[in-house]
């Protein structure tokens, strides 16, 4: 997938239409400056690197949210009741551990991909620029785990990966994930409520209220419904409150649907973005939170509830949606 989520390398083996547009694209300026022998030579040489380029340039990169985990369990599927011939990698992990395995089941809890085996898991972060290749590598990285089964390889990179001894039912609390239908919304509004103080852009990306979600979804989420990040939890109205917990777990959903198709970037409405499609205003681009991440958010619209001398009265600033 390119970093928007496009498809350009098809589970058979195929090009998808991306990499042969390129090359109608590239051959178009070729023609008319070239013979028919040059042409036809230039032609394959492209071909071949671009098929290699579309193969190997592009993984399932950006965005490796919770909905991005969902989407690599659907494709490994295939490698569930496989043993795990060879497994190597610059990672630390105890390869010899794992191999000879065979995988039962996989899981995701947020941000954690989880590949459960006869006596153990292992566990996957993908961290800020963590990918993954199925059944091809990147051409110059070294992967951190590669994993080879007999219908094929999976090959992990820039990521974490540790063996998981305990029960995962008990090590992990399921009902918070957004993408999980155990997802719990009135445990999230309690944990909120134990939280006042905390600003929403911090509440977002806390994993143990909602786990799943991201940097690109706490921004889309909060420009969905007219939320200024470094709003105070405490402030909010439980109504306000209800809208926050609803849009985590929907804009998940449509972050999984967009990213299959391949449109996940076209969907963006904040995240990255320069001007208010609403108030045709400049955004303001920061680094909100306790633990600074990039907001992208419009101050003309998305309104900002803050307490006042350490009551939850709000105070607003901003225009309030109609």
């Amino acid at each position: 997938m390119d970093d928007s989520g496009s498809p350009l390398f098809t589970a058979h083996g195929g090009f998808s239409t991306a990499a042969d547009q390129w090359l109608a694209f590239i051959s178009f300026f070729l023609l008319p400056t070239t013979n028919c022998q040059q042409y036809c030579h230039l032609l394959s040489r492209i071909q071949s690197s671009v098929n290699f380029f579309f193969q190997h340039g592009f993984c399932n990169s950006y965005g490796m949210e919770g909905p991005s985990l969902v989407i690599l369990k659907e494709e490994a599927k295939a490698f569930i009741g496989k043993k795990i011939l060879e497994a190597s990698g610059a990672s630390k992990l105890d390869k010899d551990r794992i191999t000879g395995q065979t995988v039962r089941d996989l899981k995701t809890w947020g941000k954690h991909f989880l590949i459960v085996l006869d006596d153990c898991a292992i566990r996957i972060h993908y961290l800020m620029f963590g990918n993954y290749y199925i059944n091809s590598r990147h051409p110059e990285k070294i992967p951190k785990l590669t994993m080879v089964f007999e219908n094929g390889e999976w090959n992990n990179y820039n990521c974490a990966a540790k063996i998981i001894e305990e029960d995962l039912d008990t090590l992990y609390d399921w009902s918070t994930d957004v993408m999980n239908d155990d997802w719990n919304a009135a445990k999230a509004r309690k944990k909120l409520e134990q939280n006042a103080h905390m600003l929403v852009c911090d509440a977002l990306l806390d994993q143990t209220i909602f786990s799943g979600v991201g940097n690109i979804m706490k921004n889309e989420i909060l420009y969905r419904i007219y939320l200024h990040p470094e709003s105070a939890v405490g402030a909010l109205s439980p109504q306000k409150l209800d809208e926050l917990i609803t849009e985590a777990r929907n804009y998940a959903f449509d972050f999984y649907n967009w990213k299959k198709e391949g449109t996940l970037r076209k969907h963006w409405l904040a995240h990255t973005k320069k001007i208010c499609q609403r108030c045709h205003l400049p955004f303001v681009k920061k680094h909100t939170g306790t633990n600074p991440r990039r907001s992208f958010f419009c101050t003309n619209c998305q309104v900002l509830y803050e307490t006042t001398n350490g009551s939850e009265d709000p105070q607003t600033s901003g225009d309030s949606p109609q």
